[in-house]
């Protein structure tokens, strides 16, 4: 017996044999995973974060009293976050993002997107 098999159909036969097999297959970067960026004590931390193009940065309170997140150029702003909530922003464009707590304008930050 003679088996002959399309391009097409060896390539359908490829995935279907993988995605039995358990391979790893890339994953976008779960949400638990994001780069934090925690409030507390009145300060951003880390001060200055650094990621790539496309990545969504988590900023969680810790601190007792409400924060917000509020970038200077206004492309993104939270509402104020009462302790243990986050806020997520989603950087598609590379830049540096100055940003700030206009609850307490002494509090900055910076993301830079590369």
């Amino acid at each position: 017996m003679k088996v002959s098999f399309s391009i097409l159909g060896l390539s359908a036969l490829v995935l279907v044999s993988l995605a039995m097999s358990g391979a790893p297959r890339p994953a976008a970067v779960a949400a638990a995973d994001a780069p934090e960026v925690k409030i507390d004590n009145f300060s951003f931390t880390p001060a200055t974060i650094t990621v790539p193009v496309g990545t969504t940065v988590r900023w969680t309170n810790r601190d007792d009293i409400p924060h917000n997140v509020v970038s200077n150029d206004k492309s993104f702003k939270s509402k104020p976050l009462d302790t243990d909530e986050s806020f997520s922003f989603t950087f598609s464009k590379a830049g540096t993002y100055d940003y700030f707590c206009s609850i307490h304008p002494k509090m900055t930050g910076k993301v830079v997107v590369q």
